[in-house]
Formats: structure tokens, sequence, C-alpha cells
């Protein structure tokens, strides 16, 4: 790019979805072994929502350009650059320098896309050529753009719980993580059980493949609803999004089953009984995405099954405030996409 080339970006100012404006910013210069991204679509999670809202990284200094998750093509490389050329379809990883096994606590908290690493809500993007994977050939740009933190974190959850044909899956809500897992969980075999406050997306997520749907506001015993859809077994894999029920999960899922708490969107704490753990032998594990190399292991699945995110709806880079509120509101059945 030549020195000085402007982009446009997306800056909070404050800690407000009123705080929102479009701002230009410098391309960003290219180093060795970096991959200059020119992104054209990128994706919302809650963590973006939180961060904005000062109910995640309260201290974060402003302003800053928000969310993690983008899918571009490489218009530049670096020096020393072997993983890419120019032309590729690319997906930046979210915790950087998370390639394998676990992450260090350093790159938890300080290596993370979209706070405190500088967002993707902006036309160009710089990271190391370690730092991503090619987007999966069956996939749009809009589609891929959905996979970093929900496929990842979906695809982390059942990983770690051990996930087998014949399994039951519960996943809570209709949201990025709760669908890809519904849709992970059924290639992989599994009966999934979906629970949301909404008849209407039961219903959509059945046409996913969900195989029982529970309306936890009609039926606020979800646990015992669970319990009674599997005849008394329980589910052996639940997807903990909302992080307050922690407690009727405990009592929804199967004698040594997994819970993988992946959220809070309903709130930071859980009281729970210890003797619901130790008796039932049950393993309950906090996910926090995933690594490269399960992201890529991730899209070689989803070429070979052909599998499709489910993409709620799209908006201009202009109107990425409206994109915010429809989280906020909790609207919308799968991703939240932004056209860069």
């Amino acid at each position: 790019m030549l020195p000085g080339t402007k982009m446009r970006a997306v800056e909070a100012t404050d800690f407000s979805i009123d705080a929102l404006g479009l701002v230009e910013r410098p391309v960003p210069e290219v180093r060795r072994g970096e991959i200059l991204i020119k992104i054209s679509a990128a994706s919302l999670n809650y963590r973006d929502l939180a961060i904005l809202a000062q109910k995640y990284m309260p201290k974060l200094k402003l302003p800053y350009v928000p969310a993690s998750d983008c899918c571009g093509e490489v218009v530049e490389i670096g020096d020393d650059v072997s993983r890419f050329r120019e032309g590729d379809r690319v997906i930046p990883v979210y915790t950087q320098g998370w390639h394998d096994g676990r992450p260090t606590p350093q790159q938890r908290t300080g290596r993370t896309l979209g706070a405190p690493l500088s967002g993707v809500l902006q036309e160009y993007v710089a990271v190391p050529e370690e730092e991503a994977v090619t987007a999966p050939g069956n996939l749009s740009d809009v589609e891929a753009s959905t996979l970093p933190i929900a496929a990842l974190t979906a695809w982390s959850t059942l990983q770690e719980g051990g996930i087998k044909s014949g399994d039951v899956v519960l996943v809570q809500g209709t949201g990025g993580v709760a669908l890809f897992a519904l849709q992970f969980a059924k290639l992989a075999g599994a009966q999934v059980i979906v629970l949301s406050s909404s008849d209407e997306k039961l219903a959509n997520a059945k046409k996913l493949g969900a195989d029982v749907g529970i309306n936890y506001r009609s039926t606020p015993d979800w646990d015992a609803a669970v319990k009674d859809s599997t005849a008394g077994r329980g589910a052996d894999i639940i997807v903990e999004t909302a992080g307050s029920t922690l407690s009727k999960s405990l009592a929804a899922v199967t004698f040594g089953g997994f819970i993988g708490v992946i959220g809070f969107v309903a709130g930071h704490e859980a009281q729970i009984s210890v003797r619901s753990l130790i008796g039932p032998m049950i393993r309950v594990q906090g996910i926090a995405v995933g690594p490269r190399s399960r992201f890529e292991a991730m899209n070689r699945a989803i070429v070979s099954h052909k599998l499709k995110p489910v993409v709620d709806s799209t908006f201009e880079l202009t109107h990425v405030a409206d994109a915010f509120r429809r989280l906020e509101h909790g609207q919308h059945f799968g991703k939240i996409v932004i056209n860069i």
C-alpha cells in the first residue's frame, strides 16, 4: 500500500453504542512476517457488546476499534512470508499466538483481537502470517467471518466433551455459538436439545436438525424437561452460554457428563451445590475459543460436510450501531455480520 493511505474504521469513543462512529485511520504498514488483509466482512459476538457496555475489560483504553472476527483477502505480504500469497482468502485468529495446546495467561489477556488488540471493524488489518488461517472454500466471506469465536468455541466445547455418535447435546439459545454447536453435534451423530424463549426460534432450530425444543419461559423447570425428554438420563454435553443457569445445567446433565461454560449472557454469578458436582461426577470446564490447529481442523470438517453458518442479518459499516442494537435486543437467530 502507498504510504499515508487512509482507510475507514469504526471507533468507540466511549462505552456506549451511541459512541460508535466512522473515522479515517492510516492503513497499517506491513512488517516482516506480516500479511495485510483487506477485510470484506466482520461478525459480532456477545463479547463485543459486553466490552462496549463496559461489562468486560472495563479499563480498556479509549478510543478503540471493536470486533474480533472477520474474513478478507491478502493484498500485501511482508518479507519472509511463506504461508500465504496475495489473493488468498484468510481469517485472522482471535487469540494471537495460540497455535496448539493451551494458551498462556498473557495470550488470553493481552493478545486477543477486538480488545485489547485493535479490532476488525476497519477496511484493512495487518497480522503475522502465523496468526491467520485459510478461509473454507465452500463459504462466502460473510459466512467465513462468523467462524473465529462462535464456531471455534462450539467446536472446542464438543471436542473437550468427547462427543460421539448417540450422545445428547443441550445447547442454550439460538445465537452463534449455540447454532454452530447444534450443527457440529448433528455432524457427529448426536441428538440435540435446544433451549430458547421463542417458539419461532425453536421451530427454526428444528429445521436445522434439533431433535427437541424447550421454551424456557413457558417451561421454567427446563432441567426437568431435559431429563424427561431423555428418559431420565440427562444430556451428555451441555453448552452453557448463559452462565447464571449453571445450577440447572448441573441438574440436567447425565452421570459423568460434561458442561462447557462458554458465556455469561444471563449473568456472571451462579449458585451451585458442590454435591451436584461430586455425586454424579460431573466435569465442568471453561471454554475460551481454541487454538489455530483446532481452527484448521474445524475448517476441514466444514468443507468436508459442506456446512453453512447461519447468518441472521448483514449491515453496512455505516449502520454498525444498528447491528449492535440488534445483538443487544436478542432479536437475532444466528450471526450478525457487517459488510466492510
